[in-house]
């Protein structure tokens, strides 16, 4: 029989509480447990994945704005299961290491901005979430060329009247 992992202690245990309370504080965000890792939703949507124990810290978080930077980073790589190739990346840090909070934080941030809906993601920037939707400018419509006429007949002349 499999035993239970131990808990996170000293700094991943820190870390863990503290990345976990900044993705719950997020308008709507809601905490599961799928296959024994935590995941943190938005409208049914996740935004954050993290597992923690005695051991190591793991997070994954959606980053299409800064992934390419993230990734340059030692303790960073691409989400597997593909997820990866739409701007996922995992970050991992073993008992030893001091996992940059702050940092972790701001993923979270574009991770939740990249998943929510749009009047959620207002309210999380510190809008109301009512101020009006920024829509881009519309294009001018193009220019079709007119449509071709039928060339006009030409008239008929009217049939002569017979004598009668």
């Amino acid at each position: 029989m499999a035993t239970k992992p131990r808990a996170a202690s000293g700094a991943l245990a820190k870390a863990e509480a503290a990345l976990r309370a900044h993705a719950l504080a997020k308008p709507q965000a809601t905490e599961h447990f799928p296959w024994g890792e935590r995941a943190i939703k938005v409208a049914g949507k996740v935004f954050l994945f993290m597992y923690a124990d005695a051991t190591k810290l793991s997070l994954s978080t959606k980053l299409p704005a800064s992934s390419g930077v993230a990734l340059m980073l030692p303790f960073a790589r691409p989400t597997g299961y593909g997820l990866g190739k739409a701007g996922w990346v995992s970050a991992s840090f073993e008992r030893t290491d001091r996992p940059p909070i702050e940092m972790l934080c701001s993923w979270i941030d574009e991770s939740y901005q990249a998943v929510a809906p749009a009047k959620l993601a207002t309210a999380a920037r510190g809008g109301t979430g009512q101020e009006p939707a920024v829509t881009p400018a519309k294009r001018p419509a193009a220019k079709r060329p007119a449509a071709k006429r039928p060339a006009t007949k030409p008239a008929r002349r009217p049939a002569a009247k017979r004598p009668g």
